[in-house]
C-alpha cells in the first residue's frame, strides 16, 4: 500500500509517496499560500499530481501546530493560515481518500521508531534541536499525544525559573538554553561578560548572530563558540534527565538542524544526562542515538500514520464498526470513493 505524506511548512508544502518500508518514491512541492482556502488547494494539487502516477490509498499531513485529539482539526498553527479548521475532512472531500493530521514532531518520531534510530523500541523519545526544540514520545509503540492532542511540549519545560524569556510567554524554557537560537544567545552573553575575548564572533554583527555562525566558529576551534556548545551539552543533559525521570525511554533520538554538529556536544551531553538522572549509577539509562532521517522524517512518518489508519479502518470495517458518517471524514469508507487522482465529489458539485 502506497500513501502520501505531506510536510506543511511556513514557506513550502512538500508531498511524497512513501512505500511500506519507509522509502520515498517521489516528491512534489509548492509554495505555502497565505490563506486557508489557497493552502488547502495547494495541498490537494500536489497530492493529485502524485496520485496521477501512483495508486495512493491515504494521505497524512504533518503540521507544526496544535492538532485535535481525533487528528482532524488544526486548532492553531503559528506559521500557517489555519485556525480551528477541519483540514482532514476538507481535504478528504477534495481527494476522495482518508486524510489524517499529525504534529510534525510526532510524525518524525514515528519515522524514527518504525524505520530509523529507534526501530523496535517500545518506548522512545525524539528531541529535535533546531530553532527551538520539537519533541515526540512513543509509549508502548504508540504516539503519546496527551488528553487534548498537544503533548509533549518538552521544549517548554521550565529549567531555569525566571530565566531567559521565551516566545511562548514563559521564562526559562529548555529550548532557550538548548537550541540553535540558544547557541547564539549563549555566545552573546559570553561576549558581553568578556568584551576582550579572542574570538572571531566579535567580528560578526551581534544583532544578526545565528547558531550556524556559532557552529562554524566552533568547528574552527573558536573558544567562545566551543564554550557555547559546552553549555548546550550541559543543558541537553539536564533536559534529558527530566525526560527520563518521566518517561524512562529505551532510546532518545536526537535530530534537528543542530544535530549536524553532534560531534561538538553529544558525548558530553550523554555524560551530563547520566550524572543528572534520578538514581544515577544505580539504574539503566536510555541509549542516545542520532536521527536516521533528515528532512524526510516528517513525510515518512505522516505517510506511515496514514497507512496504519487505513489498516485499522479495514479491521473495523471487517467487524462492521464503520458507519456512513465515516465516509469523507478520514474513515476507511472513503477508500472506495473517487480516488485522489480525480476530483472528489465536493469539487464536482455532486449532491
Amino acid at each position: 500500500m502506497l500513501t502520501v505524506g505531506v510536510d506543511v511548512g511556513g514557506t513550502s508544502v512538500r508531498a511524497s509517496v512513501v512505500d511500506p518500508n519507509g522509502g520515498v518514491l517521489d516528491t512534489e512541492r509548492a509554495a505555502t499560500p497565505p490563506t486557508a482556502h489557497e493552502l488547502n488547494e495547494a495541498i490537494a494539487t500536489t497530492v493529485r499530481a502524485l496520485c496521477e502516477r501512483y495508486p495512493v490509498a491515504a494521505v497524512g499531513l504533518a503540521v507544526a501546530g496544535f492538532v485535535s485529539e481525533d487528528r482532524r482539526v488544526v486548532r492553531f498553527a503559528p506559521h500557517l493560515a489555519w485556525r480551528h479548521v477541519a483540514v482532514a475532512d476538507e481535504l478528504a472531500a477534495r481527494l476522495g481518500v482518508p486524510v489524517v493530521l499529525e504534529h510534525d514532531a510526532n510524525a518524525a518520531g514515528i519515522a524514527e521508531q518504525r524505520f530509523g534510530a529507534a526501530t523496535g523500541a517500545r518506548t522512545a523519545t525524539l528531541v529535535a534541536i533546531g530553532t527551538g526544540i520539537g519533541a515526540a514520545t512513543v509509549l508502548d509503540g504508540e504516539v503519546f499525544r496527551g488528553a487534548h492532542g498537544v503533548a509533549p511540549e518538552l521544549g517548554h519545560l521550565r529549567v531555569v525559573p525566571g530565566g531567559r524569556p521565551c516566545s511562548c510567554g514563559k521564562r526559562g524554557c529548555w529550548e532557550r538554553y538548548c537550541s540553535g537560537t540558544a547557541l547564539a544567545r549563549t555566545a552573546l552573553e559570553r561576549l558581553a561578560a568578556d568584551p576582550g575575548a579572542a574570538t572571531a564572533l566579535a567580528e560578526v554583527d551581534r544583532t544578526a548572530l545565528t547558531g550556524l555562525d556559532v557552529a562554524r566558529a566552533a568547528e574552527a576551534g573558536d573558544p567562545v563558540a566551543r564554550w557555547a556548545f559546552e553549555e548546550l551539552a550541559r543543558w541537553l543533559g539536564e533536559g534529558l534527565a527530566l525526560v527520563a525521570d518521566v518517561y524512562d525511554p529505551e532510546v532518545v533520538v536526537i535530530g534537528g538542524g543542530v544535530s549536524g554538529s553532534a560531534h561538538l556536544f553529544l558525548d558530553r551531553a550523554e555524560q551530563h544526562y547520566a550524572d543528572a538522572v534520578t538514581g544515577s549509577g544505580h539504574r539503566p539509562v536510555a541509549r542516545v542515538a542520532l536521527a536516521a532521517f533528515g528532512a524526510e522524517a516528517t513525510v515518512v512518518g505522516a505517510a506511515t500514520l496514514a497507512r496504519e489508519h487505513v489498516a485499522a479502518g479495514r479491521e473495523d470495517a471487517g467487524r462492521g464498526d464503520v458507519g456512513v458518517g465515516d465516509v469523507g471524514r478520514g474513515g476507511v469508507a472513503a477508500v472506495t470513493g473517487a480516488g485522489c487522482g480525480r476530483r472528489g465529489a465536493a469539487e464536482r458539485g455532486d449532491r
